[in-house]
């Protein structure tokens, strides 16, 4: 068997078991009212504080200091390396998604940046008005229809959905980082793409740490966002209202409850009001009535 047959089997396995983690936490950490898109709230809430804490220790001074001693023109390069080696993921998972343009758009882009630009330090495709894509699996699967699931924030790594999770399992084998052979060249290609993604989300993320009250559901909701704006290319379409109960029609009655009310004894019981007919059943009577009735005029003597 291959080394690389066995680095990919022990990847598929190491994320089967990452999945599998995730389903057995998933049944501690439901909350009761969470959010919809979030049931595992509280073990996403661990996680992202895990990572800002990394973050801040780790990832925040190296990208500061990669940013201030490293010329402009250098981190450009890189980031147009990097984002070159994903041309050719994105072309497979266009012709996958039906859009042959696409596809076509980013082989194209490969081709040329890789040979006339200097294996991608150049973005000559772009000079060429040739537009560029992004595309990945987990894009694949919601474009034939597969739902997001819930909202995942993953160790180290931060926000994704479950979705999403599953089809990292097959990133190895478009990642073009991932097929070399020797380990020390494969981590420190992954160490240099982490920096740039840092490094590049900076002042978004100074932005966030000033501005949100509540930076985790804020970073939540703008991700799931983001996501579904780029899974359904620009056009999302409207979610489906809540299902709300329907009012009655007028004149209508309201379903009987089969529930049979609970006896209440702190009632008094009811006085019997005496009602007066509206007619006198004797007309004699009602006549001597009328008179008693009629106010009597007293005429006073004249002097």
């Amino acid at each position: 068997m291959s080394r690389n047959a066995i680095k990919f089997i022990a990847t598929q396995a190491i994320n089967t078991l990452a999945i599998a983690c995730f389903f057995i936490i998933s049944g501690c950490a439901t909350r009761p009212n969470a959010h919809p898109h979030d049931p595992w709230e509280s073990y996403n809430r661990g996680v992202a504080t895990f990572n800002d804490e990394i973050d801040a220790i780790i990832a925040k001074p190296l990208a500061t200091a990669y940013q201030k001693f490293v010329p402009n023109l250098v981190q450009t390069g890189i980031h147009n390396f990097f984002s070159n080696l994903a041309d050719p993921w994105t072309a497979i998972n266009s012709v996958l998604q039906l859009k042959p343009q696409d596809a076509v758009e980013s082989a194209f882009r490969f081709g040329i940046n890789t040979f006339l630009g200097f294996g991608g330090v150049l973005d000559i495709a772009s000079e060429m008005r040739i537009e560029k894509h992004k595309s990945d699996f987990g894009h694949t699967l919601g474009y034939w229809g597969v739902g997001p699931g819930p909202y995942l924030v993953i160790p180290f790594l931060g926000p994704s959905t479950f979705r999403d999770t599953v089809a990292s399992t097959l990133i190895a084998k478009g990642d073009l980082v991932w097929q070399l052979d020797k380990v020390s060249q494969r981590n420190s290609l992954y160490g240099l793409r982490l920096l740039d993604q840092r490094a590049n989300v900076m002042r978004n993320t100074n932005v966030l740490e000033a501005v949100a009250l509540d930076k985790y559901t804020f970073t939540r909701d703008i991700f799931l966002q983001i996501r579904r704006n780029e899974v359904f290319d620009g056009n999302p379409p409207e979610e489906a209202a809540p299902l709300t109960e329907p009012e009655p029609k007028p004149g209508s009655q309201a379903p009987l409850s089969d529930e049979k009310p609970e006896p209440r004894y702190d009632l008094e019981p009811a006085k019997a009001e005496v009602t007066e007919s509206a007619e006198p059943a004797n007309p004699t009577e009602a006549k001597q009535k009328d008179k008693s009735e009629t106010p009597t005029l007293i005429e006073k003597p004249v002097n």
